[in-house]
């Protein structure tokens, strides 16, 4: 069997039984945030306070003032950036008095809220992020020039590089899961939610946490994809 069809095989060998379940697995995830998300989006919180507000009431409870929280257009593009100090919440969040955009609007300012207590997970992320981007884009393709080439250290090298989007990803999970935590602190001791509504801000963070640790799932699956098909060319 030469090179190209031993690859084929053993790569799509290795995918069917590693990578293609977490996929599943993903999509699996995926599709319960949007069933989440659009659940809870007509539930309507009895204090009728909107994403936007419910954000500053996070960014008041940390005593952040150098935040600003603007609106940004997308479905659930909701997200925190530090270089701008900015939080911009999608057109379903931003004036949206639902359960579920008061959930995803509080996790953002947990970020926020995060970068201004100096969070450790969050700064090693930042640190790492360099290195990710670059192995996210040459990780398999170092890996498989090598294999082709039967050039042990370059393949090695490729896998190296990909491991340091796996860690990444891996270092997201906490950062992840303190921002919901915090978000749901304070949604707890400002009284934004009710107990029952407290419940259905937990179930669209919970379900949307579930998509990083999929995430990751398929990144691990990967890479062990990589490194036994690698190995099993040295064999």
């Amino acid at each position: 069997m030469n090179g190209y069809f031993s690859y084929y095989y053993m790569s799509n060998y290795y995918y069917i039984i590693l990578v293609l379940p977490m996929i599943i697995l993903s999509m699996i995830a995926s599709a319960r945030v949007n069933s989440s998300f659009k659940r809870y989006s007509k539930v309507m919180s009895s204090r009728r306070i909107t994403g936007a507000q419910a954000a500053f009431e996070v960014l008041r409870y940390y005593g952040i003032t150098n935040v600003q929280i603007e609106r940004v257009s997308g479905n659930l593009t909701d997200h925190f950036d530090p270089r701008t100090n900015v939080i911009r919440l999608s057109d379903n969040v931003y004036n949206s008095t639902s359960v579920a955009a008061i959930g995803v609007a509080c996790h953002e300012a947990g970020h926020a809220a995060q970068y201004a207590q100096s969070y450790v997970p969050i700064k090693l992320r930042n640190k790492v992020l360099p290195l990710a981007n670059l192995g996210s884009k040459l990780g398999v393709p170092l890996a498989i020039i090598g294999y082709f080439l039967n050039f042990g250290p370059l393949a090695m090298a490729g896998v190296i590089f990909f491991s340091f989007a796996v860690i990444f990803q891996l270092i997201t999970l906490p950062v992840e899961f303190n921002a919901s935590k915090r978000a749901l602190n304070v949604i707890s001791d400002v009284d934004i939610l009710s107990d029952e509504e407290k419940k259905g801000a937990k179930s669209v963070l919970s379900a949307a946490a579930m998509t990083y640790v999929a995430s990751l799932a398929v990144s691990v699956a990967s890479l062990l994809r990589l490194i036994l098909t690698i190995n099993r060319r040295r064999d």
